[in-house]
């Protein structure tokens, strides 16, 4: 039985340990955090291992086979240089790192010494995403509309851009990333605009981040996209969060990780035409009788994705693994680049 360690005992560690408490074909072995108290917490509640607060330590003595990394943005480095250094199989979660220097060398070293690594893409695993490629296959996309808004998570170092990387790296990378699957295509160019002010100081204290950024990206292949993200939200009612990919007959409203709803893919779900215009007033507008067809998410799309890279440690054989870490860095270059954008209030070229 393969050994696992965690290193990170935080939110997105318990997120794992959940789905680690459903294999049992792995032996939880150990885990590691600063805060001894909240690794032995995740002891307990494995009902196995050791808690460590040095992970070198926790490698010499646990010996594990593979190893889930969950810290902050901030943390990333010294941790895989030396995991890739002994020959562990790692799982990280995004973003790979703040410093693209940084994440350009764990890239090299990891293909270097062959290990098998991934990032923490989950949603690429989402049954959903069937139904929107074959969407897309069908119905050329001329242009994508994007947002994700929401509040400010509870983690102490999220408020601080320079440790989180901002809600657009550190979470809306999500969207960039999905946008690179679904689309089949990288960006090009990004040129981003960030917004503050709405939340202040004395309603969240050492708060330093933007509260909205708008950005619009060029594709490769000539698509087009504005991509809306906020954490000034109060409310669900203050944003409807999806992506709505267009073509010149039909539509799909993407809501990551719940839905996918397609417009105009039926003849009764069509629009009426008057001499070549949409009826109405010569603008497009959904059709009264606009329906939609929905297809819900149907899978825990995250404990497949953890699943898919046991199972790759296992075998040895990575290729089912969605979003290997060399593809998770190009979607943190993506997300890196608006800020760079929004650093010097100019277009971006997107490289890797």
């Amino acid at each position: 039985m393969k050994k696992l360690a965690l290193i990170g005992c935080g939110g997105i560690g318990s997120y794992h340990l959940e789905h680690f408490l459903q294999f049992h074909d792995v032996e939880l072995a150990g885990f590691c955090d600063l805060l001894l108290d909240r690794a032995q917490s995740f002891v307990k509640k494995a009902g196995s291992g050791k808690a460590y607060s040095d992970f070198i330590q926790m490698y010499d003595e646990v010996r594990p086979d593979l190893v889930f990394l969950c810290v902050p943005p901030t943390c990333h480095g010294r941790i895989e240089f030396e995991t890739i250094r002994r020959g562990i199989p790692f799982f990280v979660e995004k973003p790979l790192a703040l410093d693209m220097k940084l994440a350009r060398e764990l890239v090299r070293q990891v293909e270097e010494k062959g290990l098998i690594a991934a990032s923490g893409f989950q949603c690429r695993y989402d049954t959903i995403n069937e139904t929107a490629m074959e969407f897309i296959d069908s119905h050329p996309v001329l242009h994508v509309a994007a947002s994700r808004v929401g509040g400010i998570p509870e983690a102490p170092w999220w408020n601080n851009k320079a440790a989180s990387g901002g809600q657009l790296v550190e979470q809306t990378i999500h969207q960039l990333d999905m946008l690179r699957y679904l689309l089949k295509t990288e960006p090009d160019t990004v040129y981003s605009v960030p917004s503050r002010g709405y939340i202040t100081q004395e309603e969240n204290p050492g708060y330093f981040t933007d509260d909205l950024s708008t950005t619009l990206i060029t594709f490769q292949n000539g698509i087009t996209c504005t991509m809306m993200t906020g954490c000034y939200s109060l409310s669900g009612a203050s944003w409807d969060s999806k992506m709505t990919f267009g073509s010149r007959s039909a539509r799909m409203d993407y809501y990551l990780c719940a839905k996918a709803t397609l417009y105009g893919t039926t003849e009764a779900d069509r629009p009426a035409e008057s001499s070549g215009i949409i009826a109405g007033d010569g603008t497009q507008r959904k059709s009264d009788n606009e329906v939609g067809v929905t297809v819900e998410s149907r899978e825990d799309f995250g404990l497949a994705c953890d699943r898919t890279f046991l199972d790759a440690v296992f075998t040895g054989d990575p290729s089912r693994i969605r979003s290997p870490y060399a593809d998770a860095y190009k979607s943190v270059a993506f997300a890196m680049a608006c800020n760079e954008s929004m650093e010097t209030g100019l277009p971006v070229k997107v490289s890797y």
